[in-house]
This record gives C-alpha cells, structure tokens and sequence, in this order.
C-alpha cells in the first residue's frame, strides 16, 4: 500500500509549489492523478485551506477545437506574450489523445508547446485523455483545482478529436472554440446546440488573408442564423489570428487579462461530482443523489459531497 505524505510533508510540498518549484507541483499533481487518491486529495485540499492559498480569484481559460487547428502552438505564442505583458502567473494543462493499447498519450502536446524552462511563473502539465469522451481526463478537474490555488490564469487545451469536446466549458470561466479558415467547421454553427459551448471564436491559422476573410464572413453569418437561440445574449466574439504572422495575439491577450470572471463557482462543483457518481454507480447512483439532494445543499467541497454520499451508500448497502 503506498504511504500518503503526512501533514508535515504535505505542507512543506504546498509551500514549496506556492513559491513557483515545479517539482513539488508535480509531486501533487501526479498523486491526485492516481485512482486512489481519494484520501490523499481531502488532506491535500483541507491543507490548502488551512495554509491560506484560496485560488477563489484564479481565472480558468478554456480551448477546445477540431484536430488542426493549432490549440497548442496558439496557446505557446499566448503563453510567450503573457510572460512579456504580465507579471502574474500562468499554468497550462493540455489534454493528448490515449493510445487504446497503452493508454499514453499520442501526439504529445508538450513538444508542440515551446515554453521557457527556467520560468517559475509558467506551468505545463500534459494529460492522457483515457480515452474519456468530452476532450477532458477524469481527474483533470482536481489538477485544475489544484493548479487554481498557485496560480492567476489556468488554460486547458482539450484533446480535440471530435465535436463531442465540449466538457472544458463546464469548469473554464471562459471557453474559446478554435477553428482553421476553409476547415469545413462552419457549418456546424448551423446546429443550435454547439452555441452552448464557447464563449468567443478564434478563426486561427490567419496567414492567407483572403481566405481567413471568407472564413470570417460565413462564420459571421452563420452565427447570425442562430440570435434567436441567444435569448437576448449578444453574438459572441471572433478572433482572428496567426502564430505564424504573429498576428491577433495581443489583442486576444488582451481581452484574456481584461476579462473579468463572474463569481460563480458552485454549480461547476455539483456537475462534476454528479459526473464521478454516474462514472462509479451509474443510473443508480444519480437515483440517490437526487433522492438526498437536501442533505447536499449545505456543502461547497467536492470531497464534502463525496463523503457524504460515501455514506449515504454505506447505510443503503447495511439496510
């Protein structure tokens, strides 16, 4: 059985993580990853608190889109002019496709995102999917709780091999759908439902002007089929850029720091752990959480509900 670190180690890791050592992050990172982490993620959250990092004021950034688009090499150029524009603190997660035969990662986003090494104010951390539908790892939402209390801004990059990645909009702040111009992706704006999803368009990969410009402007109008469907809601924005021209970047920065994230947290919360329950009990599992859903109200935690629906199941199963 492995040793979960004492108060002791736990605190001296937080602490060294909160001055900007990787090697601790990680340390975290990887046991919140494990299936059994349980146990470890109630002490390690409770220490947090207990410490005083709160992350409440952490801005979580999303980025999702089809394969192609340029997610990763988009977020690198971001990530290079936050570090020039800012002097907060920036981690990325990104999220790689799973092998069906091993489980790692395919395309390695890791080497497709250029970062400086010896930079404490930057993060990088990559995931297997686990062949996960919604473009998410199963424990990506703890990482990014985790990640929230160290730093300003986390961004996620979903794994992006379908029109099913749309998980990251469920605990981002904000979530961008990322497209390549003549992509084909238009089209599906003409399907209501996906306008659930992103937040702002970014058309990237711009470098050939006038096809970027025919893009734009049946993206553009394609949007503007589905007004009805925003309830009163403004049409949201679209940025155009180009790593390669270097083009578009400042301002989609720019509207990255100016944005201000509403203070609305605790829905996020009750979806994903309703997400862990239909994951481990299925059908069944969701039939006595709603069943109890008054005893529920009173917590904020994602470990408070889960304990607390731990013993709900516990008597169900004595009984």
């Amino acid at each position: 059985m492995r040793r979960i670190p004492g108060t002791a180690d736990l605190s001296s890791l937080i602490s060294e993580a909160g001055n900007g050592e990787k090697f601790a992050l990680a340390k975290l990172i990887s046991e919140i990853e494990r299936e059994d982490s349980g146990e470890f993620r109630k002490a390690l959250f409770q220490n947090l608190k207990d410490l005083g990092f709160s992350g409440e004021d952490s801005k979580t950034i999303g980025f999702t889109g089809t394969p192609g688009a340029g997610k990763s090499s988009l977020i690198g150029a971001l990530s290079f002019e936050f570090l020039k524009k800012s002097q907060k603190k920036l981690s990325i997660v990104a999220i790689d496709p799973s092998s069906n035969v091993s489980g790692g990662s395919i395309l390695g986003d890791r080497t497709r995102v250029s970062l400086p090494a010896r930079e404490n104010r930057i993060y990088f951390r990559s995931q297997a999917s686990q062949l996960e539908l919604g473009g998410v790892n199963p424990h990506t939402y703890h990482v990014i709780r985790l990640l929230r209390h160290f730093f300003d801004y986390v961004f996620i990059e979903t794994v992006g091999i379908g029109q099913n990645e749309i998980e990251v909009s469920k605990f981002a702040d904000f979530s961008f759908l990322i497209l390549q111009p003549l992509g084909g992706d238009q089209v599906q704006f003409m399907k209501s439902g996906i306008m659930e999803v992103p937040d702002a368009f970014i058309l990237n990969k711009c470098d050939e002007v006038a096809l970027a410009n025919s893009s734009y402007y049946t993206l553009v109008t394609s949007l503007e089929f589905l007004k009805d469907t925003l309830k009163g809601k403004s049409l949201p924005k679209i940025f155009r850029t180009s790593v390669v021209n270097k083009s578009g970047i400042d301002e989609l920065l720019d509207f990255i720091l100016d944005f201000n994230v509403p203070k609305v947290k605790n829905n996020e919360t009750n979806l994903q752990i309703q997400k862990w329950i239909k994951n481990e009990y299925g059908k069944f599992g969701l039939k006595v959480f709603f069943a109890h859903s008054e005893k529920f109200k009173k917590f904020s935690e994602f470990e408070e509900f889960e304990t607390a629906f731990l013993d709900i199941i516990q008597s169900l199963l004595k009984d």
